[in-house]
């Protein structure tokens, strides 16, 4: 197809586009508040101009963009991945989800108004947005009618007079992706588009099916994922062990010879273990200890767990996670979901399945399906790894955006072939997250 011309809003490192781009979307404008993010997307989006800048202030600059590039032209796609921190329920308001005032409290949680305004304005043929499974049911405030609804609903609403839309909540390891990552997306298709009686008639939805990528031989796991890559061996004990000159992004923290570092290589190598498993004394070696135990029973050392010193000398075990936090990765499985916080020990299942030291920026990024070519510029020396782990773990993998870009452009050509149906328990559990508010005023795609 000609002229899939398209825009991105909160693009972020401009990862998730880079697939889009794969199956023939051509990006004319990216628009990132953060200027240094834009950066690196701009070197992989050489077509586009950039708008930095909040997008409650920026958005008409994003259509005048996109008009001086493309004239009249109707964009094709508009995608946009807004921030999900204000949903997530790894931040403060884990347990808040039904809390409409609290919602609101985060502007952030609005920002799918600024979508639906330059969608108004550009009438883009197809909007794909992803955001974390709260988005679909966290509430806030309408802005305009007071309702308590999900940032998701609000949108739909937003647009359900121009729009059809098309929920899905799914886990990414289903499509080949080597990590547990389960994602909202909403996918909207202009009520003017043939493509919709299309769907209607096969009963099917605007994403790839996933039976195909289940079957694939393609590398799942993380030992396989791993083992696929062939990275230089690393280890967190010293500097020169720490990190591979050959490869920039190939590093890791430096413990040295450090209790963090002698609790994490006390976890047996490939056993996805946790250290607060470790039953090793520094003086005594192996002991017979209990699961809330914090020191020796024959020395009274603390013992290779997380553990804290109170004011008074004695120890207690670091009130934490205990599932997760100080845990070796299962190599047998996809890999636990590379977050921003994947270069700190004590995060959620970050430590190498095998060697003692977390997994590397160059890792996170294989591991969210980075394409190898794609162009970090001077990211790493001038802002540091943290700011790279950062925007690795909160962009799209680009083999999933990819395969749904495929779909939405064969579909958009008259092809329904390979498209998931709208009986997918990935459509119904979206379909339930979204209902459980109830919200009786929406008008929501149902095949059933």
């Amino acid at each position: 197809m000609a002229n899939l011309e398209s825009i991105s809003l909160f693009s972020n490192c401009g990862a998730g586009d880079v697939g889009f781009a794969r199956a023939g979307f051509r990006f004319r404008v990216l628009a990132e508040i953060d200027e240094r993010r834009l950066d690196v997307a701009l070197r992989n989006h050489p077509d586009a101009s950039g708008v930095t800048g909040d997008l409650r202030e920026t958005s008409r600059d994003v259509v005048a963009s996109y008009r001086e590039a493309c004239d009249s032209v109707q964009p094709t796609l508009l995608s946009a991945c807004p921030p999900c921190q204000g949903m997530s329920s790894a931040r403060g308001g884990r347990g808040h989800e039904n809390d409409a005032d609290a919602g609101t409290r985060d502007a952030r949680n609005l920002l799918v108004e600024v979508i639906a305004d330059v969608a108004k304005e550009v009438e883009p043929r197809i909007v794909v947005v992803e955001n974390v499974p709260a988005f679909l049911s966290r509430l806030v405030v309408d802005p305009h009618t007071g309702d308590q609804i999900s940032a998701a609903a609000l949108l739909m609403r937003l647009l359900e007079h121009h729009y059809s839309v098309f929920p899905f909540l799914t886990d990414l390891a289903d499509y080949g992706i080597p990590q547990r990552r389960v994602r909202a997306f909403l996918t909207f298709i202009r009520s003017d588009e043939p493509s919709l009686e299309l769907l209607e008639q096969e009963a099917l939805v605007p994403y790839p099916c996933a039976s195909a990528y289940l079957e694939s031989s393609e590398p799942r796991t993380l030992g396989e994922a791993l083992a696929d890559l062939g990275a230089k061996p690393l280890d967190a004990l010293t500097p020169s062990q720490a990190r591979d000159e050959a490869n920039p992004m190939h590093v890791v923290p430096v413990w040295g010879n450090s209790r963090q570092y002698r609790m994490v290589a006390a976890i047996p190598p490939g056993s996805g273990g946790r250290a607060w498993q470790n039953s090793q004394c520094e003086q005594c070696g192996k002991v017979d200890v209990g699961p809330d135990d914090a020191v020796c029973p024959v020395c009274g050392a603390p013992l290779l767990r997380p553990v804290v010193q109170e004011e008074d000398g004695s120890y207690r075990l670091v009130k934490g996670f205990r599932n997760s936090s100080y845990s070796r990765m299962l190599p047998d499985d996809p890999a636990a979901t590379i977050t921003t916080a994947s270069g700190h020990v004590g995060s959620d299942l970050t430590i190498h399945p095998f060697e003692n030291r977390l997994l590397s920026p160059f890792e996170c990024a294989y591991l969210q399906t980075f394409p190898a070519g794609f162009d970090w510029g001077t990211a790493l020396n001038r802002w540091g790894p943290t700011f790279v782990r950062t925007i690795i773990g909160e962009a799209v993998p680009p083999k999933f955006t990819s395969e749904h870009g495929a779909a939405i452009a064969l579909l958009l050509s008259g092809t329904v072939e390979g498209l998931a149906s709208s009986t997918d328990e990935r459509v119904r559990k979206a379909e339930r997250r979204l209902s459980r508010q109830q919200h009786s005023s929406l008008e929501r795609v149902d095949y059933a």
